[in-house]
């Protein structure tokens, strides 16, 4: 078929433009029945923005998905696959989901978008059935697979990998080791796994961890439910808001139509916790356990997230080296009421982790350094003291007896405190986010979720407990190396760093 230049024009852009040919092209059948164009939303446009830019930084797309009930999530990624699928030779996509519902109705939106495809783009078609569709003269198609079966898709060829609702896999580790591995580690080739929350461990909120953690290929995207323009409801008359829906509204800047859908939905749902599994605000909300008290309270770190302060007073450096294969080297830098950054590092050995500090330490040139030196954190310390810094670092041993002595009662009695240094850093790091002159901490889910991953409980004398590294990590929680390095510096009280005299000697030397 010969085409015109106009059409050669309007096909170029449709190929090139995928939210132009989406609205163009693509229709889906909307909440009310109705068949629609796909004009991509807030939280589609936000996807694809993320996706498009890891794209063009490494010629390919590794990315973990969390997002909310019905923000259109699958929706996007199908239309993305078929679009891609349809003007390309030779590729494949293929689709696994938990459940053969949710298999089905993937592959009837694919097909539906097949169907009402304009002649002008539509591939030609030499199979299409249950779990296939398939362009001959392309030599590209679609194939799904539902995860209740071990070896499903292990046998495809495929470039294109579509996991939708991975935490519900029932056999995530096998599909994992083998359809996901399947795919090949080349340019152009995508691999998007999309879920709701189910909850802490399984592959998939590791996985989450780690990418969130900046480690391995993997971007980490987080949905918030009320970027949804239909999240929300009339406001009754008599509607107010208590202290901790004032807190939440104010926090993510929410209005009260939107407050009141999120009322009314967790009376439906009858638990605020499966409303913040379901419909989370933050990525740290969405794997929060079940009767799991955090001693840092997540509305103290949000409230900082979103608050901002000018930095005052000395630079203070918390650096937490790694001790086990899957931690991370972590650094904080505080200034008052102002946490300016945390910097997180992978696999560097003892003298690497002290190479780093160094040039921190010559570059920001901080009042103190104070060190975890628990395992190689004490080799990294006695290092920099041989290169000439013992006057800025500072070891700090997080199992030792706290700083300050143990309070007494009104009958001279020990009461309450803290267990150890680590347990009593943590505890000043609380009083700080408790401020009420407010403090300000990067926007991060990360830190967040590292914030608020230790329990903790009191023992015979009253003192906090804090929960251990090894306990958190038994509830599949990684090490909150991050929020560690924070809790550092308040280990001790810090005066500004004043420039060493510089010494002039007489022209004859000392003798002269």
């Amino acid at each position: 078929m010969s085409l015109s230049e106009k059409e050669k024009a309007i096909r170029k852009k449709l190929r090139d433009d995928y939210p132009h040919y989406s609205e163009k092209c693509l229709r889906i059948r909307s909440k009310d029945g109705s068949i629609v164009p796909l004009t991509l939303n807030a939280s589609q446009r936000y996807l694809h923005e993320r996706l498009e830019e890891q794209k063009a930084k490494t010629g390919k797309v590794r990315a973990l998905v969390l997002k909310g009930r019905q923000q259109g999530i699958s929706t996007y990624v199908g239309g993305r696959f078929y679009h891609r699928v349809s003007h390309s030779r030779g590729l494949r996509c293929f689709i696994l989901t938990h459940e053969q519902e949710a298999t089905n109705n993937l592959f009837g939106m694919v097909d539906r978008y097949h169907q009402h495809c304009p002649e002008l783009v539509k591939p030609s078609t030499g199979a299409s059935n249950a779990k296939e569709l398939y362009f001959d003269k392309l030599e590209s198609g679609y194939a799904v697979g539902t995860a209740g079966a071990k070896a499903v898709g292990r046998s495809q060829t495929v470039q294109l990998f579509h996991g939708s609702e991975v935490a519900f896999w029932p056999n995530a580790p096998t599909h994992f080791a083998g359809v996901v591995q399947a795919i090949p580690d080349l340019p152009g080739t995508e691999i998007i796994l999309e879920s709701t929350a189910n909850g802490i461990g399984g592959e998939f909120h590791e996985r989450w961890q780690q990418a969130e953690a900046g480690i391995g290929d993997y971007i980490a995207v987080f949905i918030p439910w009320f970027w949804q323009p239909e999240y929300r409801r009339p406001v009754p008359e008599d509607f107010e808001l208590d202290e901790e829906e004032r807190k939440y509204q104010e926090a993510h800047g929410l209005d009260m139509e939107q407050m009141a859908w999120r009322r009314n939905k967790i009376a439906e749902l009858k638990d605020p916790l499966l409303f913040k599994q379901e419909y989370p605000a933050t990525a740290a909300e969405a794997f929060q356990a079940s009767g799991h008290d955090s001693f840092i309270p997540a509305e103290l770190v949000l409230g900082a997230r979103k608050r901002t302060c000018e930095p005052s007073g000395p630079l203070v450096i918390g650096f937490d080296p790694a001790w086990k294969g899957s931690d991370r080297h972590s650094m904080a830098f505080r200034r008052g009421r102002k946490l300016l950054k945390v910097e997180s590092r992978s696999k560097l050995d003892t003298m690497q982790a002290a190479g780093w500090a160094k040039q921190v330490i010559d570059r920001e040139k901080p009042a103190r350094m104070f060190i975890d030196v628990g395992g190689v954190g004490a080799g990294v310390y006695d290092r920099l003291c041989e290169m000439g810094y013992g006057d800025v670092v500072t070891a700090i041993n997080f199992g030792s007896a706290p700083f300050e002595p143990q309070p007494l009662d009104e009958n001279n009695k020990p009461k309450g405190g803290y267990q150890n240094r680590r347990a009593e850093m943590w505890g000043n790091s609380k009083e700080w986010l408790e401020d009420v002159s407010g403090v300000d901490i990067p926007d991060l889910d990360s830190l967040q979720a590292d914030a608020c991953a230790p329990g903790y409980k009191y023992d015979s004398l009253t003192r906090v407990i804090l929960e251990s590294k090894d306990d958190i990590r038994k509830r599949g929680l990684r090490s909150p190396d991050e929020w560690d390095a924070v809790a550092l510096t308040f280990a001790e009280p810090v005066i500004e760093r004043r420039p060493r005299p510089q010494v002039s000697l007489p022209a004859g030397g000392w003798m002269g």
